[in-house]
């Protein structure tokens, strides 16, 4: 045991002192919180303004004033402010503040709003005759101006604003625009067409439209999630990002480690280092001593990235909302999918000479690892399903789906968790000895690379 535990600390020094792991330990981190930090500013819509000339053929007579109605700057800054209203009053963050607080965060958030929207809109509209060419038209699109650009033909439909009998259908709107227009500038007229015919419709049947639409608005509370300590405001979105959160977790420490562990023990092999650890040491202490060794770089990644997100959870007051026991699952079937994975990626470097040749044997193994992330929302949606309760028991994917089912909205019985954790141990047992019998024979093996075959043939010889 002496000399596993040395070799395991020998495989261990080398690789994590050394300056590519350290480098590659901290790259992801540091991308990640790069990209916190200057998203902000990459995606910021802050200076962009819709400009351009908008012809607009209306056979109707009735969308065209709407349209002037709606693009008028001052209508728009109070659209913006009543959207802004109805926002605060929806949130329910700020029910039941005193007065001065909600006037403070109004005035605060309502600066913010309009340094996040930008400028209010530059556009001009132009009136083409109802019975204009519409093909004809479409030049306008592609003349000079010295002005505004001319931007898009809006041509509506006949039937946009009346239907022409009681079991018709109304129309819309073509639209026909520049070359290489802004996505942005898209978005805004399609929204302004939309206001102008529905305003345009509404008048048309006499109706109050702010009454339609306090009729049609429906405010929706912030849900709570009520613990076994405590009860806190629900966040949207985490029950979909922690299955992938702890399904990344998986493959970076299994990946890790038993990539590393391959890469080394392949550079051993063809460098004849192996050989004079072979004289102090049995092939199977060597490789119990390689597997200890490379499952403490995987644990000492995952602790990192572990550490990122608790850190996370806790600056967003999310702490509460997960179950430190997946944690402690997490680390067991962490431990048994990276004996299972890793002890067939060793025995795969032993087998072989150089990298190039052991990408043809992993190659099975990576489709392996990657198959539950095909599985990922189907597991995670339901996972009482058969094809969830089947990924939770069939090695050597089990680790990854009994983890989803774990981190879903419906978290499996103990018994099923026990279970799996048992079908992984017993695969575990089965992929060191298979992976043991490779080993041994391939160690020593020089020349031609062998295939799969081979391998299952080395087997059940040794």
């Amino acid at each position: 045991m002496k000399r596993i535990l040395r070799i395991a600390l020998r495989d261990f020094v080398a690789i994590a002192m050394t300056k590519g792991f350290i480098f590659g330990l901290l790259v992801m981190p540091g991308m990640f919180g790069l990209m916190i930090v200057l998203a902000p500013v990459l995606f910021d819509d802050g200076n962009f303004q819709v400009e351009g000339e908008y012809a607009v053929i209306d056979p109707t007579g009735a969308v065209f004033p709407a349209m002037n109605a709606t693009l008028d700057s001052g209508a728009v800054a109070e659209r913006r402010r009543e959207q802004f209203q109805r926002l605060l009053e929806d949130n329910p963050a700020l029910a039941g503040t005193p007065d001065v607080v909600r006037n403070v965060a109004s005035a605060a958030a309502e600066q913010a709003m309009v340094a996040e929207l930008g400028p209010a809109p530059n556009v001009r509209l132009v009136e083409r005759p109802p019975d204009a060419d519409v093909e004809a038209e479409k030049a306008w699109l592609n003349e000079e101006s010295d002005g505004l650009r001319h931007t898009a033909l809006i041509v509506i439909h006949d039937n946009a604003v009346e239907a022409p009998g009681p079991d018709a259908e109304l129309g819309s709107y073509d639209l026909f625009v520049a070359p290489n227009l802004d996505e942005r500038d898209l978005d805004f007229i399609h929204s302004s067409v939309r206001e102008a015919i529905i305003d345009a419709r509404v008048a048309r049947q006499t109706m109050d439209r702010d009454a339609i639409e306090a009729i049609l608005r429906v405010s929706r509370p912030a849900s709570t999630t009520i613990t076994a300590d405590a009860e806190q405001r629900t966040f949207s979105g985490l029950n979909m990002l922690l299955p992938i959160a702890f399904m990344m977790l998986l493959f970076i420490g299994i990946m890790t480690g038993g990539g590393t562990m391959l890469t080394s023990m392949i550079e051993e092999k063809s460098s004849r280092v192996v050989e004079v650890l072979l004289s102090a040491v049995s092939p199977m202490e060597l490789m119990a001593g390689k597997l200890l060794g490379s499952v403490a770089i995987s644990l000492v990644t995952m602790a990192l990235y572990i550490g990122l997100g608790l850190l996370a959870l806790a600056s967003f007051a999310m702490f509460g909302l997960l179950d430190p026991w997946l944690i402690v699952y997490l680390m067991i079937f962490f431990l048994i999918g990276f004996f299972v994975i890793g002890s067939l990626m060793l025995a795969i470097g032993a087998a072989v000479n150089e990298v190039s040749e052991a990408q043809q044997l992993q190659t099975p193994l990576v489709l392996i690892v990657m198959l539950p992330w095909l599985l990922w929302l189907p597991i995670s949606r339901d996972p009482n399903s058969a094809l969830a309760i089947a990924a939770s028991f069939i090695p050597p994917i089990n680790s990854f789906g009994m983890v989803l089912r774990m981190t879903s909205t419906q978290p499996p019985p103990y018994w099923q968790v026990w279970l799996s954790i048992a079908v992984g141990a017993a695969s575990v047992v089965g992929a060191v000895w298979v992976a043991a019998k490779v080993f041994r024979i391939g160690l020593l093996m020089y020349g031609k690379p062998p295939n799969l075959k081979t391998m299952l043939r080395w087997v059940r010889q040794a």
